[in-house]
């Protein structure tokens, strides 16, 4: 049987069996010990296929389309049990894997910075993720500071990973191909334990930041200054002739946003 590729699902089957293996010998576990791996979305396989021929590694799937799971357990019966339905946005992951865990997959498109910010709330979970994603998100999120494509996602992966972008791939490995290029990275958790400031507020400033990106930082977070430090138009006035808000958000590094971050803080409790 053959699975159908639906739109819906952004299901593009990768078909190129080099690209597979590359992707597959990109998941980087040290000499002599074994790893729990997560695949999401193994569709048909082709990367399923190379993961359980290496030794190192000890597979779980985890795949919403029906169809497919029917074909996985068919061409793969050893992973009966192993292969859960369902959608991985969704799932608890902490009640399947109790210790750390390896993520890899080709990551449907139209959910990718979804999933990636799953990974980033189980990030002492995960240390390590390998996946195929649109170019246009890899180049994004691995870009430094500076960049006209350095983003949220930027900022809000870097915070916790180190990003590298591996490789490009045509949209003629896969089947049906993207109207889009696709590209692999590899992120892999970085020392950092804590930001040293309240987590929600470092995203609502990135996020408001780049919302308005092409406006400089005192006039896309003054309003931030009224929701969130409650200040009235003089204070706040003061509060932002601070040379950072001269910025546009791209121009910050990750420890620039949580230096932001703490001066609000600062502010909120006097």
């Amino acid at each position: 049987m053959e699975v159908r590729a639906k739109k819906s699902l952004g299901q593009h089957f990768l078909t190129d069996q080099d690209i597979a293996r590359r992707i597959v010998s990109s998941l980087e576990i040290p000499s002599g010990e074994k790893a729990d791996v997560l695949e999401v979305g193994p569709g048909m396989g082709v990367l399923t296929k190379y993961l359980l021929e290496r030794e190192d590694v000890s597979l779980r799937m985890v795949e919403i389309d029906s169809e497919s799971v029917e074909y996985l357990l068919t061409h793969f019966p050893g992973m009966q049990g192993k292969l859960l339905q369902g959608d991985f946005l969704k799932l608890d992951m902490s009640l399947i894997f109790k210790g750390r865990y390896l993520i890899i997959g080709n990551f449907p498109y139209n959910i990718s910075s979804q999933i990636f910010f799953k990974i980033i709330e189980s990030r002492d979970q995960v240390p390590q993720t390998v996946c195929m994603i649109q170019k246009e998100v890899a180049e994004r999120i691995a870009e430094g500071p500076g960049s006209k494509t350095y983003g949220i996602l930027s900022v809000l992966l870097q915070a916790w990973y180190d990003i590298e972008y591996l490789f490009s791939v045509g949209s003629g490995a896969f089947s049906p191909p993207p109207k889009v290029q696709s590209a692999v990275i590899r992120l892999k958790r970085n020392q950092r334990t804590s930001l040293g400031v309240d987590e929600s507020l470092f995203k609502s400033i990135v996020k408001t930041s780049f919302g308005q990106r092409r406006k400089t930082l005192r006039n896309s977070l003054k309003g931030l200054c009224a929701t969130v430090l409650g200040m009235d138009d003089d204070k706040r006035k003061e509060f932002l002739q601070d040379t950072v808000f001269d910025l546009r958000p791209e121009r910050l590094s990750v420890e620039d946003f949580i230096s932001l971050t703490s001066k609000f803080e600062k502010n909120k409790k006097q």
